[in-house]
């Protein structure tokens, strides 16, 4: 995958036109820049999708435990937003 998308990346110009099947036929020719634009959006979504998976399981918020990465006073912050998370998540569980 990364090797063609690298050949991909290195062979199209960013104003590369190409078809996305299953978009909305409206939306479906894009250029080689949105795609990877998209795809940037994308991966950081689902990152921070997995993120919170890693620190449910190990405690460890941000990079890893014993540094975080984050500026101080921000652990405080992320253990409010991940109580909220993990709260909104159980009363949804229960509907």
């Amino acid at each position: 995958m990364w090797a063609h998308s690298d050949t991909t990346i290195d062979t199209l110009a960013l104003e590369a036109v190409g078809h996305v099947p299953w978009w909305p036929e409206e939306h479906s020719e894009v250029t080689l820049h949105r795609i990877l634009v998209h795809m940037i959006v994308e991966t950081d979504r689902h990152a921070g999708h997995a993120d919170i998976v890693r620190e449910l399981i190990d405690g460890a918020a941000g990079l890893r435990d014993g540094n975080d990465n984050m500026p101080p006073g921000d652990q405080a912050w992320w253990e409010t937003y991940r109580s909220r998370l993990e709260r909104v998540a159980q009363e949804a569980g229960q509907h």
